[in-house]
Order: structure tokens, then sequence, then C-alpha cells
């Protein structure tokens, strides 16, 4: 197991410094997650590829890269696609999993 995390953050690490000598946007090229946060009260999520929890203290969204999980109160997704949604509410926390 250690052995496939390794290969996989080397991998990652050669497509970053592709995108970066392309000069090419990573969440094309890495399928990285883009987070928009307008105050504390509004969300877009793109590029994410389920949801993990969803309550109204918590959201856990998974994507390509990592786990992002949003904490705060009255959390509720206003509209989600296939690859980008909207959430609203008062946000106090943002995590990282990796």
């Amino acid at each position: 197991m250690k052995k496939r995390v390794a290969a996989s953050q080397k991998n990652n690490r050669l497509m970053e410094n592709v995108a970066d000598t392309l000069k090419l946007p990573k969440d094309l090229l890495l399928g990285a997650a883009i987070l928009t946060v307008t105050g504390q009260c509004e969300a877009y999520v793109e590029n994410y590829s389920g949801i993990i929890e969803y309550t109204d203290k918590k959201i856990k969204l998974q994507t390509k890269t990592c786990r992002i999980e949003i904490n705060g109160d009255r959390l509720m997704v206003v509209y989600y696609t296939n690859d980008e949604m909207k959430i609203i509410g008062q946000i106090d926390e943002i995590k990282y999993q990796h």
C-alpha cells in the first residue's frame, strides 16, 4: 500500500511540473478541485466526485485528489450537477484531507 501511495504522489508531482512548465491549468490536468468561497455564507465546489456526508453542520465531499470537509451552521446544498455544487449557510471551517 505504501508503494502505491508513494507512486501516486510521485505521479502527481510530475503532472504538476508538466502543468507548470506548459502553463496549463492544474484543474484540467490533475482533476484538482476548485473551491470558491464568498465571505462566510456561500461556496462553489467544482470537480468533486461524490458527497460522503451531508448534514446542516457538515458537508464532506470526495474529489479526485482529496476530501473537502465544510463545517458550519445551517449548511445546505442549493444545487449540484455531476461536477459542481453551490453550498450556502454559515461556513466556519474548511478542511482538506489527503
